[in-house]
């Protein structure tokens, strides 16, 4: 009999430990797939699965091909716990009912940046938490201004930009401005920072479409003119040719300061904030990485404590001194940390993030970019001026709207 009752306890015990692996057990499909990336990222979860006795399992994802991925395993039930999203993808997975609704309170919502809260809500409720925010910057070649007869300082305006980018501007090997071209994805991150910049918008904000606005279609004009002084390419051959002394201004991302550290460490050049238009401060792109939880989770409080653990000032912030090009953390506690800030390259970052905009939250941005990328292209390449090609992609996006 007491052989009999060791047997049942031990089968019990051994069920008991299998249900307890399961259920501290989840998964997370996240984008940081570069080696330094990941060991940054690993660091991070070996603390949060030594923690709470728990395993994390893993899936790097890409920027070409993550969104269909996440699409096709929520199609096929297979989605993981925990998700990371693009700050322009945000409101795409909140309004296709795939996303757990969270609670504010048990997320401390208060203590993230505001400007980042932006995409975390769908119909007045939270489906994702801002992990880390970054911005677009303005690059410039001081050894190319100097050569033109400038002090080697950046425009403060962009009457100053154009004029300079003019005066550098040789053609072939020298080039006054990166002028992104047909670049899915990226160009419309280009085109927004006028668009603001001139005082224009896509939507009012009552929700209406003001792409073919007077303001608008100064800034697409502006960007026209610009482009005759410079190269017109994809963002990734601009930033090649900025590592390789050929462009005097480009306006980029924290990827690329590791770049030049890598590709051209003398490179003499300089980092400054989004020059100014008339009485309106230069306005940037900011984008943003967020943590989302599947609807479907059969752990929702293991997978609420990664996204609580990671998004945490103290652990993000370490992410981000091992990660550059992932900016800062969403949490304003630790936003303007020393060490992050030591640089003065980091500190341009941070001071343009203080006039940085995130892309309208709207379920089909991602059609939306594309008809205003498509318009900028045809404005580029003279095939139609500038009012009548945003008159026209407006047009099209309200047909498109008309039809959801």
């Amino acid at each position: 009999m007491k052989k009999i009752l060791i047997a049942i306890f031990a089968s019990l015990l051994f069920l008991s430990c299998s249900k307890n692996t399961e259920n501290n057990t989840i998964k997370f499909w996240h984008f940081w797939s570069e080696p330094s990336q990941k060991q940054a990222l690993l660091e991070l979860i070996s603390q949060f699965e030594k923690k709470y006795n728990c395993k994390v399992e893993l899936t790097e994802l890409s920027w070409n091909d993550g969104k269909t991925k996440l699409i096709a395993a929520f199609n096929s039930g297979t989605a993981p716990d925990v998700l990371e999203l693009g700050s322009d993808w945000v409101a795409q997975f909140s309004s296709s009912n795939v996303l757990k609704a969270l609670n504010a309170d048990s997320f401390d919502i208060k203590k993230f940046i505001p400007f980042s809260l932006e995409p975390s809500y769908w119909n007045n409720n939270l489906y994702a938490i801002p992990w880390v925010v970054d911005t677009r910057v303005l690059f410039f070649n001081r050894e190319l201004l100097n050569k033109a007869g400038r002090d080697g300082n950046p425009p403060t305006t962009m009457s100053e930009l154009l004029e300079m980018a003019r005066a550098v501007h040789l053609g072939n090997d020298i080039y006054g401005f990166g002028a992104n071209g047909a670049d899915p994805h990226r160009l419309y991150k280009k085109i927004l920072t006028f668009f603001w910049t001139f005082g224009g918008d896509v939507f009012s904000p009552n929700g209406d479409l003001v792409l073919a606005s007077p303001q608008n279609a100064s800034a697409l004009s502006f960007y026209k003119e610009l482009s005759k002084f410079g190269m017109i390419e994809t963002q990734r051959q601009l930033d090649a040719a900025f590592v390789q002394g050929k462009i005097a201004f480009w306006i980029s991302g924290g990827w690329l300061i590791q770049k030049i550290q890598n590709e051209n460490p003398k490179l003499n050049y300089g980092i400054s904030t989004i020059p100014s238009y008339q009485n309106n401060s230069g306005v940037s792109f900011a984008g943003g990485e967020y943590l989302a939880i599947n609807n479907k989770t059969k752990n929702y409080s293991l997978a609420a404590e990664l996204v609580k653990f990671l998004t945490d000032g103290k652990n993000s912030v370490e992410f981000c001194k091992k990660v550059n090009e992932a900016g800062f953390p969403a949490d304003k506690n630790y936003f303007k940390n020393d060490i992050l800030l030591s640089s003065e390259s980091k500190r341009a970052f941070a001071e343009q993030l203080l006039s940085a905009r995130m892309t309208p939250v709207h379920p089909h941005w991602l059609e939306i970019e594309e008809i205003i990328e498509n318009a900028v292209v045809e404005v580029l390449y003279d095939k139609i001026d500038a009012f009548t090609a945003l008159k026209d992609a407006q047009n099209q996006i309200q047909s498109l709207l008309d039809k959801k």
